[in-house]
């Protein structure tokens, strides 16, 4: 009887066991093996580990009270962790190189938060032209030229079988 009751508190509290192990227990302890070598693969792993970490940490601060209405909360979390914790998987680099280094390494080529809106129903749709216009606004017709430049380059460099009408009734390939 005593131990299929501890073994019962056991299951119904393994996220809250198991949570402090993978989330802080291991991860600090190959953090200070990876300062102990000299290679920079696991250094970047665990960096990138506290880095999310620290990201998760912020967004359970942040929506506490809606968190709490989730009972699976914890479970997920677990998971995620673990993912992002055992070398196998490589979930904080992967995490890392495909959502939060695009947005500090290149701030200018990604910017999802730019949404042109309608001031009200009878104004001019919301279309690429109003999005230029308002960067020309916001940065001038230099960094705008620059940019057509910059991307003009880019997509000729990539390929040379596209049509690319000049202006003049002519084409090029």
């Amino acid at each position: 009887m005593g131990s299929g009751s501890f073994l019962k508190v056991v299951a119904k509290n393994f996220d809250v066991l198991a949570g402090p192990l993978v989330t802080l227990a291991y991860p600090l302890y190959a953090s200070i093996r990876a300062i102990e070598t000299k290679s920079r693969i696991d250094d970047q792993q665990w960096l990138t580990y506290w880095v999310l970490y620290s990201m998760i940490t912020l967004f359970e601060l942040t929506f506490a009270k809606v968190i709490e209405w989730l009972p699976f909360w914890s479970y997920a979390k677990l998971i995620v962790s673990c993912w992002l914790v055992l070398p196998y998987f490589g979930g904080a680099a992967y995490v890392y190189e495909h959502f939060v280094r695009p947005f500090f390494v290149n701030p200018q080529t990604v910017n999802i938060w730019y949404i042109p809106r309608k001031k009200d129903f009878f104004s001019k749709p919301d279309d690429i032209l109003t999005a230029a216009e308002k960067y020309i606004e916001q940065n001038g017709t230099e960094a705008f030229e620059k940019l057509v430049n910059r991307t003009d380059k880019g997509v000729a460099s990539r390929s040379s079988n596209f049509m690319i009408f000049d202006g003049d009734d002519d084409y090029r390939y």
